[in-house]
């Protein structure tokens, strides 16, 4: 019953009314999604996506209501060859990010990774607004990703954040394994405090917290949350960061996504990341699978009365539409339900 659709389509559990919205206690009223599916999702393909794929999917996920889509990466293609023709996709997405095109009411940022100065030249050559830094909580990590270590890395970044920031553009920092890591198990949380207040000093607007291979606990996340935004707001300090520039990123590989997403909520995060259909992981940690699906996230919400501005119908739809473009099916539950597949 789950799959059959209504009235123009739209699958008869929504059309009932389903989720039902149960407001909780001490929850935000609205929630930013910040979609990763475009970038995070595609970047671990082993096929190549066309350029005009990649456009269409980036429109189709506005047309669902999400208003920050990170578009792509100025990474070296030798590193990332699946987006390669970042040059080639912005243009294309000129008529989101450059006329006032609307989506669900605010205009569409369209954030896009750069790893060095190299990159960010690129990206404001291109006019782009919002870039993202791409950082480590561990060594181990950090060598795989960047070949090298945790102050290399954010050494590098000082320079790319303080000259985005003086070109008007807003910047995210990601900070990685943050909860554990393959090679170096359970991770310090004043280990992870120390890399993100040094992110956050140096300039960056916000902080997205990574589950890099989803090992984290609703306990973890709190613990962590709280000992970021505990203290002095001085963040250079050793204190606190305000915890509207804080948002996490979570996989789904045992589960706990979800989970954890409302243990964030509930300690004020109202910035959360998500991939359509549940595309990604990470290239560079064999252990890291899906991020948490866009569909399963927007569902929790609804059901706990949190705006999103989301469609879900034509949310599940372009993810329907992105697995035929791959080839395989989407492994939200989600997405599976809504449109009666069994992928």
């Amino acid at each position: 019953m789950t799959g059959s659709e209504g009235a123009a389509g739209v699958p008869e559990v929504l059309g009932l009314g389903l989720p039902a919205a149960v407001p909780a206690d001490g929850l935000p009223r609205r929630v930013r999604i910040h979609e990763v599916g475009a970038r995070d999702g595609l970047q671990n393909e082993k096929q190549t996506v066309p350029t005009a794929v990649k456009a269409e999917f980036v429109h189709r996920l506005a047309d669902a209501g999400l208003t920050t889509i990170e578009a792509t990466s100025f990474v070296h293609p030798k590193w990332v060859p699946q987006l390669a023709d970042a040059a080639e996709l912005m243009p294309l997405l000129a008529d989101l990010a450059g006329t006032g095109k609307e989506a669900g009411g605010t205009a569409v940022r369209l954030p896009v990774l750069v790893p060095n100065e190299r990159g960010l030249d690129r990206a404001l050559e291109l006019g782009v607004r919002e870039i993202a830094v791409f950082g480590s909580a561990t060594e181990s990590f950090a060598r795989a990703n960047l070949n090298r270590t945790v102050d290399e890395s954010l050494a590098m970044f000082e320079p790319v954040v303080a000259r985005a920031r003086a070109a008007g553009a807003a910047v995210r920092g990601y900070l990685s394994m943050c909860f554990g890591d393959p090679w170096e198990g359970p991770v310090p949380i004043g280990q992870v405090a120390a890399a993100a207040r040094r992110l956050y000093a140096m300039g960056c607007t916000e902080l997205s917290l990574g589950d890099t291979i989803g090992v984290a606990t609703p306990g973890q996340v709190t613990a962590l949350l709280d000992e970021l935004t505990g203290g002095p707001a001085d963040a250079a300090a050793g204190g606190g960061i305000p915890v509207e520039h804080l948002a996490v990123h979570f996989h789904d590989t045992y589960g706990q996504a979800l989970s954890n997403t409302l243990a964030a909520l509930q300690r004020g995060v109202t910035v959360v990341d998500a991939s359509a259909g549940g595309l990604g992981g990470c290239p560079y940690a064999k252990s890291a699978t899906g991020n948490l699906a866009t569909e399963d996230l927007v569902w929790m919400l609804s059901g706990l009365g949190i705006d999103t501005g989301v469609d879900l119908h034509r949310l599940s739809a372009t993810s329907v539409w992105m697995a035929e473009q791959l080839g395989r099916p989407s492994p939200s539950r989600t997405v599976r339900a809504l449109t009666h597949r069994e992928q």
